[in-house]
């Protein structure tokens, strides 16, 4: 845990390869997943804009290596290069849109469609097709019962879209797993493209109108 909900902000942080989580803990100890950050931005640095707090808890996801900066020292190259001030705005809108997106997604998709969507998100982020997602982690983000999320994965593995493992998840077929997602993924992932070219290495984007169902 990097930092908890009220937990001051001291600095900016920009993940290499690695993946952290900010969480909303609720009073009864349910959790779920407000934002995901990895390569393709840093965390704490638009909340720093305002309050200079932790909205939530920052968990880190998958292990690497991060920077870090202090924000006073971030918001003086701000105020001084235009450049940078631009892809600070570049970054904040892409997190909008996701956040957004993401609240329209779990109030209308299935649970497996956000599963897939996950999924994804983490395989983006870390490049490598084995990725740390343990049930209970994936329960936690997307606000259900952990043998909600062990059904699905079974499917998902039935299908041949995954395999588990022990506190793993390696992706097989990925572009099933695209079909079986809702189309926030491709979404997200478009406008991340607009406003920040190169965020994912892997330049080609799904469409994903019409996703594929898992039996």
């Amino acid at each position: 845990m990097l930092y908890e909900a009220g937990d001051p902000l001291r600095h900016a942080t920009f993940p290499h390869n690695t993946v952290v989580s900010l969480v909303a803990v609720l009073k009864d100890g349910r959790s779920a997943e407000m934002a995901v950050y990895g390569r393709e931005g840093a965390l704490g640095l638009v909340s720093s804009m305002t309050a200079r707090q932790s909205f939530g808890r920052y968990i880190v996801q998958a292990g690497g290596t991060a920077s870090q900066i202090e924000l006073d020292r971030l918001h003086e190259v701000i105020g001084t290069r235009p450049k940078v001030r631009q892809l600070v705005l570049h970054f904040a809108e892409a997190m909008m849109a996701r956040v957004l997106q993401n609240v329209a997604c779990n109030a209308v998709h299935s649970v497996e469609a956000r599963c897939c969507r996950w999924i994804l998100s983490m395989h983006d982020r870390l490049d490598r097709d084995t990725v740390p997602l343990t049930h209970e982690f994936l329960a936690d983000m997307l606000g259900v019962q952990r043998s909600t999320v062990s059904s699905i994965t079974r499917a998902l593995q039935a299908a041949g879209l995954i395999r588990q493992g022990r506190g793993v998840i390696t992706v097989i077929d990925r572009a099933g797993l695209e079909q079986t997602s809702c189309e926030c993924y491709g979404t997200v992932r478009r406008s991340f493209e607009r406003l920040l070219p190169h965020t994912y290495r892997n330049t080609s984007t799904p469409d994903l109108r019409q996703p594929r169902r898992c039996s």
